[in-house]
C-alpha cells in the first residue's frame, strides 16, 4: 500500500479522533455525574484515540510495540457502539438519547458510524491486526468489565437521572427500566456478541492477507 496514503490516512483518522476527545472534553457537559464518560460511546472514542496514536507512533519508528490486542479490542468496541445505539435508537429514540432528539449530526456520525469505519479499515487493510486473539479478548473482558462495573456501582448512585420503571442513575434510559438480573443478562448478552465480531474480524483479516499476502504495514 502506498506509503504516503498511509501517512495521510493515518493523519486524518488521528486528527478527527483528537479533535472529538478534546470536544467532548470541553464540550460534553459535566452536569451529571461522570459527564460524558457515563457512555459506552464515549469510552471506545478515546479507545480509538489511543489506538490511532499508537499506530502514528509505530509508523514515525518512535515505537516498535503493536498494540494489537489492545487495537482489536477497540475495533470491536466500536462496531459494539454502532450496532446497539442504532438498533436502539431505531427501535426506540428515548431508550438512547434524553429527549429523542439525536445531538449534532456531524458528531453523531462520526461518534457511531464514520469514526468507527476510519478505525476498522486501519486494522484490517493497513496494520493488519487480528493475530493475537487472546491478548484482544483479555482486553475486551477486562473493558467491559470495568464499564459495567462503573455505571452499575458509581455512575448510578451518584446520579439521580434518568429516572425508569425501576430505578435511575444507570447512563442508557432502557438499562433503568430493566431488574439487576436483566441488566446482568444484558451484559454478558453483549460480552458474548464481542468475541463473536471479534472472530468474525479475524476471519475477514485472514481473508484479506490471504487474498493481498503483503508484509503488515507498520
Amino acid at each position: 500500500m502506498n506509503n504516503r496514503f498511509v501517512i495521510a490516512y493515518r493523519w486524518i483518522v488521528f486528527g478527527l479522533a483528537a479533535g472529538y476527545c478534546i470536544r467532548t472534553l470541553v464540550f460534553g457537559g459535566f452536569d451529571n455525574f461522570g459527564g460524558p464518560f457515563r457512555f459506552l460511546t464515549i469510552w471506545a472514542l478515546f479507545a480509538s484515540f489511543f489506538a490511532a496514536s499508537r499506530m502514528m507512533a509505530l509508523m514515525e519508528g518512535r515505537s516498535d510495540r503493536r498494540w494489537d490486542g489492545f487495537v482489536c479490542a477497540t475495533a470491536v468496541l466500536n462496531t459494539m457502539v454502532v450496532f446497539l445505539y442504532w438498533r436502539l435508537y431505531f427501535a426506540d429514540p428515548n431508550s438512547v438519547t434524553r429527549d429523542g432528539q439525536l445531538a449534532a449530526w456531524h458528531l453523531e456520525l462520526y461518534l457511531h458510524l464514520f469514526g468507527p469505519l476510519l478505525q476498522w479499515i486501519d486494522t484490517v487493510f493497513i496494520h493488519r491486526s487480528y493475530r493475537r486473539l487472546l491478548a484482544a479478548v483479555g482486553w475486551l473482558t477486562g473493558v467491559i468489565a470495568l464499564y459495567v462495573l462503573w455505571a452499575e456501582l458509581i455512575v448510578q448512585r451518584f446520579n439521580d437521572t434518568p429516572v425508569g420503571s425501576v430505578t435511575s442513575g444507570l447512563p442508557y434510559p432502557f438499562l433503568n427500566n430493566l431488574e439487576l438480573p436483566g441488566r446482568l443478562i444484558f451484559y454478558a448478552t453483549n460480552l458474548g456478541m464481542a468475541f463473536v465480531l471479534l472472530l468474525a474480524f479475524a476471519g475477514i483479516a485472514w481473508l484479506v492477507r490471504r487474498q493481498f499476502p503483503v508484509p503488515a504495514t507498520p
